[in-house]
């Protein structure tokens, strides 16, 4: 029977770490820029702060579900879609 040869158990730790970094980062960076694009707009529109929020909370999501798809489609340490990233 052939050996299957599987990492260990720290670079695997590692490498969930490192991914699990970039995605929290991506997700944050991604609320505070809607959030923030949603005030620009809702403020002379004359909209809720909520709003800009639920806008905030709608690309985080995206940023999420990219990152998580971005994983499972190439194994990397990184939520990016690029290649080589």
């Amino acid at each position: 029977m052939a050996e299957i040869n599987l990492p260990a158990a720290d670079t695997v730790v590692k490498t969930a770490s490192t991914f699990g970094r970039d995605l929290l980062e991506r997700v944050l960076s991604t609320f505070l820029q809607s959030f923030i694009g949603g005030i620009v707009v809702t403020t002379p529109l004359d909209g809720s702060m909520w709003y800009a929020a639920g806008a905030g909370g709608v690309g985080a999501v995206l940023a999420l579900g990219k990152g998580l798809v971005a994983r499972w489609r190439d194994v990397t340490n990184s939520a990016s879609l690029a290649k080589g990233v």
